[in-house]
């Protein structure tokens, strides 16, 4: 097992390289605009996945992910080398649908603030169903309670 600090450096440099590297090198017409978000890479050094977004449709996400498919042996090689390990890691593409689910969550926000914003204008308009203090209070009943605190409580006349 490696280290952990190291697997997260070496994660890091793959998410640098696989960026240089599509940036620079590649030179691919389906290759739409790409961001590398992510890379992770597994304890032993030998699978790496790398997080990608693409601006455009579902079209262009498609001609990107066959573009990385097809440039993936080059990008293999070039992180290999970089890396300087005794075995290069295998690289996975995966699409990083965070716009799609950033826009779901806002969704969600706004049918919660206008429930809120419904709950908040009745409420302002309501009035209480009976009487404000709905629990009835008898005169008598406090006048018994103010007595009973007068007498002594249990029989200190039966000990022991």
């Amino acid at each position: 097992m490696s280290d952990p600090a190291k697997v997260r450096r070496h994660a890091e440099r793959v998410r640098e390289l696989v960026a240089s590297v599509v940036r620079t090198q590649i030179k691919d017409p389906r290759l739409g605009m790409i961001t590398i978000t992510d890379a992770r890479i597994t304890a032993d050094l030998r699978e790496a996945t790398v997080f990608y977004t693409v601006l455009g449709d579902a079209t262009d996400q498609a001609n990107t992910a066959a573009a990385l498919e097809s440039a993936k042996g080059m990008l293999r090689s070039t992180v290999g080398k970089a890396l300087g390990l005794r075995h290069s890691p295998s690289l996975a593409f995966v699409l990083d649908n965070v716009q799609d689910q950033v826009k779901h969550i806002d969704d969600l926000l706004a049918v919660a603030r206008n429930a809120d914003e419904e709950v908040q204008r009745r409420a302002a308009n309501a009035a209480y169903a009976g009487d404000a203090q709905p629990y009835k209070i008898d005169e008598d009943d406090e006048n018994d309670d103010d007595e009973d605190e007068d007498e002594p409580v249990g029989n200190s006349g039966d000990r022991r």
